[in-house]
């Protein structure tokens, strides 16, 4: 039996987007309330009755958000041009080797604009 697990967590941020024209709104520091989903698929452990426990999702996420939290993104190493996409392969090049059976990541930027990221 396959089953997907999903995990939000949640983060302040400011950034700038320096390869935008410098009259776009996103060229100047501003800040977001990001919404992430951290979602993992597998196996069910039959013995257990679950994929794995909830909480190494967030033993990985955790140091992860404690980087990025009220943090300026540009100053992060390979988060100089921090664009949402960017953030999301960013985020999946950190968890992918602790968090087995990644799938998807869910970065909501903003109400209405979110960047769904596969790992592709």
């Amino acid at each position: 039996m396959v089953c997907r697990l999903t995990k939000e967590f949640f983060f302040e941020a400011a950034h700038t987007l320096p390869k935008v024209a410098p009259d776009h709104p996103c060229h100047r520091m501003h800040g977001h309330s990001y919404r992430v989903e951290i979602a993992v698929e597998g196996e069910i452990d039959p013995e257990m009755g679950w994929l794995y426990d909830h909480s190494q999702i967030s033993e990985a996420m955790n140091p992860v958000i404690a980087e990025l939290d009220h943090h300026y993104l540009n100053e992060i190493p390979g988060l100089e041009n921090p664009t949402v996409e960017m953030l999301s392969a960013w985020l999946w090049n950190r968890l992918s080797p602790v968090c087995p059976g990644l799938c998807e990541i869910v970065i909501q930027e903003t109400p209405r604009a979110r960047c769904t990221y596969r790992g592709k």
